[in-house]
């Protein structure tokens, strides 16, 4: 088992022959992805040579409380390359990956990519930079245990890199009209794309707070409730998967005090590609700092 670093993933893959071994010339590659959006950019570049299976997938889940069940780990056995995200954020994955061997797996580790460890802010897939990193990982990996259809992997590659521009571009008119404005957060779900958008963030210890599932101290309680009073944040982000009794009050402060709230998902909501879900919370959040929630 082994976990692809993007600097060197293609030169390690293409050495290791015991994974270009690993496929039949009319077998699909074998994917199980720990989260949907990182299953959904493998499919995107893999297509109908890959089979892709998302471990969390249902919008309706908190991913803080999921529990595995022998239908994963069967899925895992056979799982020829495995994406989950680190960092502490699918901790579960390690174990099932001991229980369920298999020679030649590839194991390709968001938190690896972006350089990230225990204790940073897991959700990795709300910077900007992951994606691009994470598909060129695939791509590499695919590759390895399909040199046949290498083409097809650069091609699709190249494609996905491509369709990230309106994410981008959108990304920029923000950044550029509203850098700097006061922002607030229940939880740092929305963390990395506030800052690529330069927003500048409050209450972040009420987060982490929330996120590690710690009841927030009162002094921070009290702060939060007097930037949304007060109007100190421009907007609030919430998760909209997981809450609790101060989560709600928070949110229904912010909805009594005016101060749009935006809903953010920890999951790729149903019909949506990783694209699409993050440029329709893009707008959602340009239209909220617009005044137009």
């Amino acid at each position: 088992m082994r976990k692809i670093n993007i600097g060197v993933a293609a030169a390690a893959l293409i050495m290791l022959g015991a994974v270009t071994n690993i496929r039949a010339a009319n077998e699909k590659i074998v994917v199980v992805a720990a989260e949907n959006f990182y299953g959904d950019v493998a499919q995107q570049i893999g297509g109908d040579t890959v089979s892709v299976t998302s471990v969390l997938s249902s919008p309706d889940q908190d991913p803080h409380l999921f529990e595995t069940s022998p239908s994963v780990v069967r899925g895992l056995a056979a799982a020829q390359v495995v994406i989950e995200n680190g960092a502490q954020y699918d901790p579960w994955m390690d174990g099932l990956l001991k229980a369920a061997p298999k020679p030649g797996r590839v194991v390709i580790m968001a938190a690896d990519l972006m350089h990230k460890k225990a204790g940073d802010n897991p959700h990795l897939w709300y910077d900007p930079a992951t994606m691009p990193a994470l598909a060129k990982a695939v791509a590499a990996a695919f590759t390895a245990a399909d040199p046949a259809h290498s083409d097809r992997y650069d091609a699709q590659l190249n494609s996905f890199l491509a369709s990230l521009r309106p994410m981008n571009d959108k990304i920029a008119t923000i950044r550029n009209k509203y850098a700097g404005l006061p922002v607030t957060a229940t939880e740092p779900v929305f963390g990395y794309m506030a800052a690529a958008l330069r927003l500048t963030m409050l209450n972040q210890r009420f987060q982490l707070a929330v996120m590690n599932n710690t009841e927030p101290s009162a002094s921070d309680v009290g702060a939060f409730e007097r930037d949304l009073e007060r109007h100190n944040a421009r907007i609030m982000f919430y998760n909209k998967q997981a809450s609790d009794r101060v989560v709600q009050h928070m949110v229904d402060l912010a909805h009594k005090s005016n101060v749009p709230v935006v809903g953010v998902t920890e999951t790729t909501p149903p019909g949506l590609s990783y694209q699409d879900w993050m440029l329709t919370q893009l707008e959602a959040t340009e239209k909220a700092l617009a005044g137009n929630p």
